[in-house]
């Protein structure tokens, strides 16, 4: 049997993270127009049941300070005034989506991500969400998130949102080391982490999770230790464990604040993983997805029994619903047919919805193949296996691209059944990649993804 270190040499190359497929350098965003995607969220909301309801995902993109290991789409200000207009064109794009819709909404779920959501005031994200929901109905089951900086979250913006629905959230830790957090310009303390967790259970939250990240500069196996014994103090309800994803060439000299030389090589980077996955697991935590664990108590586990476990732009989420719109700068919705982003530019993107347009400049239409291949990567990220369906495509080039992978025991193949074993889930990028048909057409001439290691 090959030794860890060299499958790590082995499958340690560029790969997409899959939080859709097709991916977004593979879209065919030449061919794509507006009044397609209009069309495409229109045939996704007649689909929809009430019981199944609609996400948003709704993007706010200020930050007081830059964090160098960040790669979202982020304006760096300490100007809250700001914020009113923000919040102005969110509404008004939220009008030009209702517009085009037969009948309100039922929302089952909405999630402010970032940049931080909690530099906006609790007065503003008010605001915000009742005029969201003042042209919707909520759904009774209702799932509302946020992400919050553990050192501006505050009581009021924690209960405020609570008022409003909201019963999870994310806060963004990565590691306590104040080496590390000074490399990566994070600055935060344990006992601030504290205090906002003890507010979210005080205020009835169900769910909070934290952010934690491996591969960071100067990152160490102590740095990792020390960091999950703190967090299994505070006993958060999931962990999301990412990989640092080092795109400089992508995001620009936000992440060249530190060298490629202050990183933990790849063997040394996957050992800070398994390390930190067996703290986790010894836990009592369930490795329920792609770096995402959740104790036996949260929906989360409970979805990945139950096989409802769904993954979108947002992660992994307990329940799919077929349609997602985004709302903001740089938003992507999903129709499950097709894909649109939004402006990336916070003053075009404001400049397009005050002209009364729908603010998106790409996007993608899947065709049959996108939608079986769709589904069998989901498949595989939610639930490490997928069924292969000889009659639905020829499916002979994805089995000879599996034949390695089955080889060095990372899948097992029972008649047209693909299931990732225990050894294959940390290379769970690279299976997927397999089945990625658009990926081995036309291999990208520049580096496109992080290592999947």
């Amino acid at each position: 049997m090959q030794q860890q270190s060299s499958l790590l040499s082995k499958y340690n190359i560029p790969g997409p993270r899959y939080t859709s497929y097709p991916t977004v350098p593979y879209w065919e965003s030449d061919d794509f127009t507006c009044k397609q995607w209009t069309r495409s969220f229109q045939q996704a909301f007649a689909e929809t049941t009430d019981e199944e309801g609609i996400s948003l995902y709704i993007h706010l993109p200020y930050c007081e300070s830059l964090c160098t290991f960040c790669g979202c789409n982020k304006r760096i200000t300490r100007n809250h005034g700001v914020e009113t207009p923000y919040i102005s064109t969110l509404l008004k794009e939220w009008d030009l989506y209702i517009a085009r819709l037969p009948r309100k909404p039922v929302i089952k779920e909405i999630h402010l991500g970032g940049g931080t959501p909690t530099f906006f005031s609790p007065v503003s994200l008010q605001w915000l969400i009742t005029g969201i929901l003042s042209k919707a109905h909520m759904h009774p089951k209702a799932s509302f998130s946020f992400e919050g900086h553990p050192n501006n979250t505050s009581y009021e913006h924690l209960k405020t949102l609570g008022e409003l629905g909201f019963n999870r959230v994310s806060y963004g830790i990565q590691d306590f080391d104040p080496v590390v957090q000074e490399a990566i310009h994070r600055h935060q303390t344990f006992e601030n982490v504290k205090q906002v967790t003890e507010w979210s259970r005080e205020l009835g939250y169900t769910s909070v999770n934290y952010d934690l990240v491996y591969g960071l500069p100067f990152q160490r196996s102590n740095s990792i230790i020390d960091t999950i014994e703190k967090v299994k103090e505070l006993k958060p309800d999931r962990i999301a464990f990412y990989s640092y994803a080092h795109v400089p060439w992508i995001k620009g000299n936000g992440q060249r604040k530190f060298s490629e030389a202050d990183l933990p090589k790849d063997d040394e980077k996957r050992a800070l993983y398994e390390l930190g996955r067996d703290m986790l697991l010894d836990n009592g935590l369930v490795e329920i997805g792609m770096d995402h664990f959740a104790t036996k108590q949260d929906e989360l586990y409970e979805s990945s029994i139950n096989g409802q476990l769904h993954r979108n732009f947002m992660g992994y989420t307990a329940s799919s619903t077929k349609l997602l719109i985004g709302l903001g700068v740089s938003s992507i919705s999903d129709s499950w047919y097709g894909f649109a982003q939004n402006h990336k530019d916070i003053e075009t993107y404001q400049e397009s919805v005050e002209s009364g347009f729908l603010p998106v400049f790409r996007g993608h239409i899947l065709n049959q193949e996108d939608l079986i291949l769709r589904q069998h990567i989901l498949d595989l990220m939610c639930r490490f296996s997928t069924t292969l369906h000889e009659a639905q495509m020829s499916y002979r080039s994805i089995l000879e691209r599996l034949a390695e992978p089955m080889q060095d025991e990372l899948i097992e193949l029972s008649g047209d059944d693909v299931r990732i074993t225990e050894k294959g889930r940390a290379f769970i990028r690279n299976i997927c990649m397999a089945f990625d048909k658009r990926l081995w057409r036309k291999q990208p001439e520049t580096q496109l993804f992080s290592s999947t290691i």
